[in-house]
This record gives C-alpha cells, sequence and structure tokens, in this order.
C-alpha cells in the first residue's frame, strides 16, 4: 500500500459520522445487552474509533487516539477491547495488514474484503462461498470455525 496517495481527496469517506455513528453504537450496546455482554467504556470507544476511521486501524493507531484529550490507552485495554469486538462480531482482523475495520454485516457470514494497496480501503463484501468452505471442510474432516477472504487490488478511486 502506497503511504502517500496522491489522490486521496477523491475518494469516498466510509466511516460513520454524527447520528450514524450514534445509531451504530446503539445498536451494538442493544446486541450486548441481548446476549448479556457488556460494551464497557473501552470497548466501546474503540468500536467508536474503528466506526468513524475511513481505513482499517493498526493497533497501534487506536491506542494513540484513544483518549478524548489525546492521551493513549495501554496496549493491553486495547487489545482486550479487540478480542471482544472480534469475538462478538463487531470488528474484523485483516490479517494482510495487521489492522482492523468495523465490520459492517450482521449475522455469521464469511468476512471477505476488498483491499485497495494505493489508498489502503478495505470494503466488505459477501460473497457466496461459505457453503463451499464449509463443504469442502466437512468432505476431509474439519470443523470450520471461521473464514476470512482478502483480496488486494486498486479501488475505483486509484484506478488509472
Amino acid at each position: 500500500m502506497s503511504t502517500a496517495c496522491d489522490h486521496h481527496e477523491e475518494h469516498q469517506h466510509h466511516g460513520l459520522r454524527g447520528a450514524a455513528l450514534a445509531a451504530a453504537l446503539t445498536s451494538a450496546e442493544a446486541r450486548c445487552a441481548a446476549t448479556q455482554e457488556r460494551l464497557t467504556a473501552p470497548r466501546r470507544r474503540v468500536l467508536e474509533l474503528l466506526l468513524g476511521a475511513d481505513a482499517p486501524l493498526k493497533a497501534y493507531d487506536l491506542i494513540a487516539a484513544f483518549g478524548d484529550r489525546g492521551e493513549p490507552a495501554k496496549p493491553p485495554t486495547v487489545y482486550r477491547a479487540l478480542e471482544f469486538l472480534e469475538r462478538l462480531g463487531f470488528a474484523h482482523r485483516i490479517e494482510s495488514l495487521n489492522a482492523y475495520v468495523p465490520c459492517r454485516i450482521e449475522g455469521a457470514h464469511v468476512a471477505a474484503f476488498l483491499i485497495c494497496d494505493c489508498c489502503g480501503e478495505a470494503a466488505e463484501v459477501q460473497p457466496d462461498l461459505a457453503a463451499q468452505v464449509r463443504a469442502m471442510a466437512r468432505a476431509t474432516g474439519y470443523e470450520v470455525r471461521g473464514v476470512t477472504l482478502e483480496a488486494h487490488g486498486l479501488c475505483a478511486g486509484c484506478r488509472p
């Protein structure tokens, strides 16, 4: 991925702001309450940062941006929050970027991302391959607990 996307201002911003961000956080709190989980203040803050971001965030980006007045978080606080958010399906880790994005699709699904190698955008898509992967796994005696697909290329804004 290029560190200097010279056409970045042309890109659409996908992070949530204002009422949309507030609604997403309220929805997350309701989902937690329904499963008797707690969206603690640190978990909520990490989710808020992920939902407001326009691109995947590394854990150290989250640590640095954690405090409302610019103070960083302690790394274990952010890592524990990320583990919780992943476990409950609020966030995904993109292995090839070592970064995190909010999950935009509710319910169990195959996590699939189209990742731009220029600007770093990661669009979550829903491929129709979950049934195929599970069938192949059953045929070989595996039990699938999760599938993540990462495809790298150039987004529409970065293509020449």
